[in-house]
């Protein structure tokens, strides 16, 4: 990896806000299947947003059959790729912290001079709060007395010290993906929006690449691929901010080469709030002598909204530099019709996509450089697709291609199937690329899990039941392949303990209308309280289940009436990481400002 100095360190940009939908329903039962809605909408997965996502766009077709159109199908193949949004923005040059007070010092109506200023403040009745109010989910929608909107880090202090002295509770929100109700919850009295805190860049002075939270992750790849060629190993969802998203761990397409998100993360700067309740800024990075370590490893896989408000990563990866940019990804997408299955066919169908990356995981196995995502929608959206991607220059990819996509589908006769080749960064940016749903239909539940190995079959039997049943008719599950590179670093080194799976699995529903909520929450619960029935309902560590992700944030982990395992949502998602994060919340959030449903407590 070559030093990146220069001009090179001035080359940043920010993230502007632009929607993108993807397309709606499919037909009614039992008529042709519409497969431009079915395939655009087929598989949409968020590997991992900002809270994170998994989701998928739509609706749903009755029955299974009818003609196929090729038309549609090449325009939606590979809906669980990744993709993204390509967005202007502002420019701004690296800052080290310590240089950052200078900016009260800059001319008045100088961009630097409004950056360290007051944050924008928005109330109830103004235009602007309507716009501003919703994140990605419209199943919650809060009330706070104020949205405030800073473009610095000098801002985000002020936002979160005159909240805490006038007593408001906060949330933070950057791209605003989170599955839960943690930025909209009744309680939450001051919102802070982090949009337009969006560079990125190159920071010469620490020799290392800077994002900022409000900024895209289709932002981010764009940027560090067309500045310098390197790339993070993110999620599939380009309008996921980067806030969430890495502070969970972070995953995507190249994880099991090059590992998680967090694997790369040198530092962290974050607006912590001490005992005697005033905001400050604070920088954390994995330096073995760095006396603010401990706060930069709760950051690594500890989730959002715990410690305090991160207004910059720093990302280098620990033998300097970032991965490369691939040239270009290569994509396999199959259909097989859902008329097919039977409960034998589909267990047989989950065990050997399970079975393959069982045995294709382990680090530096040819087989880490494909990411296979296989999606069983319900019986009545009539479809399984079977989606992978790879760098398109690894030495035999055709072949490792090839038997992959052979071995999952065993015994299926295929109704599609298509392969490209395209430009990496036209597959990671691609616009509106894992959105849930479409302009109108954004409400959703996700529920996720952790698999060292593949689905028990009590399990597969549990999967066949409640797709089958009614009531799941805009549901799905997928499995998504992971392991590899991420499996090559200690539970203990980050605050990831799950680090010997090979899948995560999730399981969703995705609808429109309000009055429909009920009975889709009442399906997906249904469903996983099903298939981890063994384990009190939610998947506790043991030999197949590992637990949970925390950007895939479920509430229902809390709840005792879908959780009776003996064993805390905390545990669940960070296991014996968890005391651990528990005192480091007691020393840098003792006042336990930033809290939400699933939040650390302190120890």
């Amino acid at each position: 990896m070559k030093d990146f100095g220069g001009d090179r360190a001035e080359r940043t940009t920010g993230a502007g806000a632009r929607e993108a939908a993807t397309s709606g329903h499919a037909g009614g039962g039992g008529g042709r299947v519409s497969w431009r809605a079915l395939v655009a909408g087929a598989g949409a997965v968020a590997t991992d947003g900002g809270a994170r996502e998994a989701v998928t766009s739509g609706g749903h077709a009755g029955g299974a059959g009818g003609r196929v159109s090729r038309r549609a199908l090449l325009a939606g193949a590979g809906a669980v790729a990744a993709g993204g949004l390509v967005v202007p923005g502002r420019a701004a040059a690296a800052q080290p912290t310590p240089e950052r007070a200078a900016a009260a010092q800059l001319a008045p109506g100088s961009l630097d001079a409004v950056r360290a200023g007051s944050p924008t403040r928005i109330v109830p009745g103004e235009a602007r709060y309507e716009n501003l109010l919703r994140g990605n989910n419209f199943r919650f929608v809060g009330s706070p007395d104020e949205i405030r909107v800073a473009t610095s880090a000098e801002q985000v202090v002020r936002a979160v010290d005159e909240a805490v002295q006038a007593g408001r509770r906060v949330a933070v929100r950057s791209g605003g993906h989170c599955f839960e109700d943690f930025t909209a919850s009744a309680e939450v009295r001051s919102l802070i929006d982090l949009t337009s805190l969006n560079a990125v860049g190159y920071d010469e002075r620490r020799k290392a690449f800077f994002v900022e939270p409000g900024a895209t992750l289709g932002q981010v790849y764009r940027v560090l691929g067309a500045g310098w060629g390197v790339t993070v190993p993110g999620g599939g969802c380009p309008e996921v901010g980067a806030g969430g998203h890495f502070a969970g761990g972070g995953y995507g397409p190249l994880s099991r080469r090059y590992g998680a998100v967090v694997d790369h993360l040198h530092g962290v700067e974050v607006v912590v709030v001490g005992r005697d309740g005033r905001a400050r800024l604070v920088t954390a990075t994995r330096e073995p002598g760095d006396p603010h370590r401990e706060l930069w490893w709760a950051h690594t896989g500890g989730g959002g909204g715990n410690f305090g408000v991160v207004t910059r990563y720093w990302l280098r990866s620990p033998r300097g530099g970032l991965p490369p940019l691939p040239r270009a990804m290569v994509q396999h997408v199959t259909f097989w019709d859902w008329g097919q299955l039977s409960a034998e066919k589909l267990a047989r169908l989950l065990r050997n996509f399970g079975e393959w990356h069982e045995r294709g995981s382990a680090p530096g196995d040819p087989r880490t450089g494909l990411y296979g995502v296989l999606e069983v929608k319900h019986q009545a959206g009539g479809i399984v697709m079977l989606s992978v991607q790879a760098d398109a220059d690894l030495p035999g990819i055709d072949g490792l291609v090839d038997e992959l996509v052979a071995n999952v589908g065993e015994g299926l006769t295929p109704v599609f199937d298509l392969r490209k080749t395209v430009p990496w960064l036209h597959k990671m940016t691609w616009p509106g690329t894992g959105e849930p749903g479409d302009v109108l239909t954004r409400r959703y539940k996700i529920k996720a899990g952790y698999l060292r190995k593949a689905f028990t079959g009590a399990q597969c039997a549990a999967l066949w039941r409640n797709l089958t049943k009614d009531g799941g008719a805009q549901g799905s599950v997928l499995l998504i392949g992971y392991g590899g590179q991420a499996g090559a670093v200690q539970p203990q080194d980050t605050a990831i303990a799950q680090r010997d799976v090979v899948m995560k699995a999730v399981y969703q529903a995705v609808w429109t209308e309000e009055q429909e909520d009920a009975g889709n929450l009442a399906w997906v619960r249904g469903l996983y309280r099903d298939v981890y029935a063994e384990t009190g309902g939610v998947p506790v560590p043991n030999e197949v289940n590992d637990g949970s992700y925390i950007n895939y944030a479920d509430a229902d982990l809390a709840d005792p009436l879908w959780n009776t395992s003996g064993t805390s949502a905390q545990s669940l998602y960070y296991k014996e990481n968890y005391p651990r994060l528990q005192r480091i919340k007691a020393k840098w959030d003792p006042r336990n400002v930033f809290r939400h449903s699933l939040s650390i407590q302190p120890g």
